[in-house]
């Protein structure tokens, strides 16, 4: 028997914590980057450090520009895995769904966590909050949704029609 979480099974504690803990530690995770501690003033230093390990010096002025990728692309990616996470959580919750329903809620619930992040940031002396990092945010999820989707469409269609 599979330890995956059925669609008709009894919703008890342990199936809401295997459905929505990893929604809870997506979460978790960004209330710890969205603190002063994960800072641009404060995470320059240990990533310069191991940029300049694998490729070698950098100038100064460059090093600015690849750590705002490097900060940017961290967004893009971290937002991409909660929007994931929401999406397995909805994909399991409501059983003959279909995947733009649970995409949609997805989006929804990603994009509140990004701006409520931006918000809490807007707060803090040395980080900046943006509308643009919100959009980023769900630029993220979007894109790794759609790459669920295709893959889905290209190995597993019948999970695509889900019916009553």
């Amino acid at each position: 028997m599979s330890n995956r979480p059925r669609y008709g099974a009894r919703r008890g504690l342990l199936w809401w914590v295997r459905v929505w803990g990893p929604v809870l530690l997506a979460i978790a995770v960004i209330c710890i980057e969205s603190t002063e501690m994960m800072g641009a003033d404060n995470t320059s230093g240990p990533l310069r450090a191991l940029y300049e390990m694998i490729f070698g010096h950098v100038p100064g002025r460059r090093w600015d520009l690849i750590h705002h990728y490097i900060r940017k692309s961290g967004h893009f990616i971290g937002y991409g895995l909660v929007g994931l996470a929401w999406l397995r959580a909805w994909w399991f919750t409501i059983p003959h769904s279909r995947f733009l329903q649970d995409s949609l809620l997805a989006m929804a619930g990603t994009a509140l966590v990004a701006a409520a992040d931006e918000y809490h940031q807007s707060f803090l002396p040395n980080r900046t909050s943006s509308p643009w990092d919100v959009l980023l945010d769900c630029c993220g999820a979007l894109t790794m949704q759609l790459i669920v989707y295709i893959f889905m469409r290209l190995v597993r269609p019948k999970r695509l029609r889900r019916t009553a």
